[in-house]
C-alpha cells in the first residue's frame, strides 16, 4: 500500500552513519530546529528504541511508536505493531514523518514519497546506518549548504519520488 504521503526525515553523516548507542553522534542544534519546524503539527512515526532514546513525547506532534511488543504502552502516544499499521493511524495527516530508526527507514523508504536528508559532512563512528538512496527512484528537489556555529558543515537536501 503506497500512502498518499509519507516523508522520511534523517540526518546522515559520511558512510551513511545515523546513530551510535541509540543517540546521534553529533550535536547540530540548527538541524534540530529544522526538524521541529518541519514535523510540528504532524504525526511522527518512530521505532521503540528511537522513542526511548528521546525519552519523552515531542510537543505539538502526534507520536506513533512501532514495536513488536504487544503490551507496550506510552501514555499520550499511539502504538502500532508494524509500519503499515502505523501508517493507517496517520491517514488524516497530509504529511506524516518517519523519524527512525534504521530498521524502519529501510522499510519506509519503499513507501515514502519525500525525503528530507541532512547530510552531515563529517566522519563519525556509528552502529546504525541509513540505506544508500537509489537516485534512480528519487529526484533532488532542493539543496542548501550550511556551516553550524560549531563549524560542522552540513547540507539540507530534499528529494521527491521520481
Amino acid at each position: 500500500m503506497l500512502m498518499k504521503n509519507l516523508s522520511l526525515i534523517v540526518a546522515v553523516a559520511n558512510h551513511n552513519v545515523i546513530g551510535v548507542n541509540n543517540t546521534l553522534p553529533w550535536h547540530l542544534p540548527e538541524d534540530l530546529k529544522r526538524f521541529r519546524a518541519l514535523t510540528t503539527g504532524h504525526h511522527i512515526i518512530m521505532g521503540r528504541k528511537t522513542y526511548e532514546s528521546l525519552g519523552r513525547l515531542l510537543p505539538n506532534r502526534t507520536t506513533v511508536i512501532v514495536t513488536r511488543n504487544k503490551n507496550y504502552q506510552v501514555e499520550g502516544a499511539l502504538i502500532a505493531h508494524n509500519l503499515q499499521a502505523a501508517l493507517t493511524l496517520c491517514e488524516d495527516d497530509n504529511e506524516p514523518f518517519l523519524i527512525g530508526g534504521a530498521e524502519l527507514y529501510k522499510e519506509g523508504i519503499q513507501l515514502a514519497n519525500k525525503l528530507y536528508i541532512t547530510e552531515v559532512h563529517a566522519d563519525f563512528d556509528g552502529d546504525a546506518y541509513f540505506e544508500k538512496v537509489d537516485l534512480t527512484h528519487w529526484q533532488e528537489q532542493e539543496r542548501e549548504k550550511h556551516i553550524s556555529e560549531s563549524g560542522l558543515q552540513y547540507s539540507y537536501v530534499s528529494y521527491v519520488s521520481a
